[in-house]
């Protein structure tokens, strides 16, 4: 007769094998992804978009960047489809290669000077190619380790491949603030290529190691279970999980939204607004960026110990509670300080979500529909709430002439955020391997 088990756990040394093979790839991709958002606000405002008032050009680029949160949502529904048809890993190693290619075509662009409009047009192409690998990269990376980490300790895993995002931030902020060294001549004409151009390196270096990992034990038990992969998976998911990605959704608004407050706006409203280097800025950033290589893993630690829930709330209520502070010591004009806002906004209070988001989404949603399912949350959260971030922040400051409507929109983000995770549906159920057991005589056959 045949009776479900639960499927085979990997071994320890397998799960920590698929923990940094996914945390290696989150690096890559989002040092690519991130690395045009600290452009925007330093260089393609000046080099696509050049304008009479700086605060329209920082606008315009920070619309371009955007776009690419825009189009995410159309990359996660199209690769998350195939993700749960055909498997995680195939998709991974897909969506490695579309986002290191577009990052090095940025890397050959003509400028405004050189072609005029066709510039920023291809600008925008170019992002939009971005923002289609963007769009599975987390929720495939995330998937993979979750799908074969320990229940009891999948919130430290899952947390890891955040941790390689806050490392490519980190490696891009990094390699921008070098290149800012130039003269800004030479940093205007050739310089600020550079950082795009290298990223073919590392392209190649993740996808070698993408390629060698196995499909996951529960896509493989899922696949023993049906017959045929299902046709839609997202058809599925929103009629039987439509709550549940609804309630995603909302809880990655304040992660979302304050994290890109955070690491791009802020770059524009130091320089713009204070008058101060965009240099103080990038080093707050990137220090945020070093301490949030343990502040990540801390959290998703927690998660494990107090539940995800909790955890993830706490983080949205301090988000929500420190922006006015956070603007106070940003208006010191005092670069210490302007760090240490930087750090505790989002080392701190953004990373308490980005810790333990990658366990609560995972288990939020069943084994064949959880890469749309993930998806879904992460990627139509971020046009509605992180893309647009920068481009509303600056709006609102430009609209008002005060920091205090932005902080009333971090505020109202992390609102939506708390509410959405408390009423939020639990765990669905989980798939299981059918297994042949063989008669005996306890067993009455």
């Amino acid at each position: 007769m045949t009776a479900l088990t639960d499927p085979p756990a990997p071994d320890l040394k397998t799960v920590r094998k698929v923990a940094l093979a996914s945390t290696i790839g989150s690096v890559i991709e989002w040092y690519d992804f991130a690395l045009f958002g600290v452009a925007a606000g330093v260089v393609f405002n000046k080099l696509f978009f050049p304008a009479d008032d700086p605060l329209v050009g920082t606008m315009l680029a920070f619309a371009v960047n955007a776009v690419a949160f825009f189009i995410r949502p159309i990359g996660g529904v199209i690769f998350s489809h195939f993700g749960d048809r055909i498997g995680r890993r195939k998709v991974l190693a897909i969506t490695l290669v579309i986002m290191g290619t577009s990052t090095v075509l940025i890397g050959t662009l003509p400028t405004y000077e050189q072609v005029g409009v066709a510039a920023p047009v291809l600008l925008i192409l170019v992002r939009c190619l971005q923002g289609l690998g963007a769009g599975a990269e987390f929720s495939g990376a995330v998937i993979m380790v979750a799908e074969y980490a320990p229940e009891k300790r999948r919130g430290l895993y899952t947390s890891l491949p955040n941790t390689g995002v806050a490392l490519g931030l980190l490696l891009a902020t990094g390699v921008f603030s070098l290149v800012l060294q130039l003269p800004s001549a030479a940093l205007l004409s050739w310089g600020w290529r550079i950082p795009f151009l290298i990223s073919a390196v590392g392209v190649a270096l993740g996808l070698y190691i993408r390629v060698r990992l196995d499909e996951t034990p529960e896509f493989k038990a899922l696949q023993q279970n049906q017959d045929k992969p299902q046709r839609i998976p997202a058809v599925k998911l929103l009629r039987t999980q439509g709550r549940a990605v609804i309630v995603g959704i909302l809880a990655c608004f304040a992660e979302s939204s304050t994290s890109y407050l955070a690491k791009t706006f802020v770059l524009a409203y130091v320089a713009d607004q204070l008058g101060l280097s965009e240099q103080i800025g990038l080093t707050g950033v990137m220090v945020a960026s070093v301490v949030s290589v343990a502040t990540i893993p801390l959290f998703g630690h927690l998660g494990d110990r107090l539940g995800r829930r909790r955890v993830y709330c706490m983080g949205a209520i301090a988000v929500g509670l420190f922006v006015v502070p956070f603007f106070l010591l940003l208006n010191t004009k005092s670069s210490v300080l302007i760090v240490l806002a930087i750090v505790m906004l989002y080392a701190l209070g953004v990373r308490a979500m980005s810790g333990t988001q990658g366990a609560y989404l995972s288990e939020m949603f069943a084994p064949d529909v959880r890469f749309s399912g993930i998806a879904f949350a992460r990627e139509i959260s971020s046009p509605l709430a992180g893309g647009v971030a920068p481009l509303i922040a600056t709006a609102l400051l430009a609209a008002t002439g005060t920091w205090w409507s932005v902080a009333a929109y971090i505020a109202a983000m992390s609102v939506i955020s708390t509410v959405a995770v408390i009423i939020g549906p639990g765990k669905p159920a989980k798939v299981r391997t059918p297994v042949v057991v063989k008669p005996t005589a306890a067993t009455g056959a």
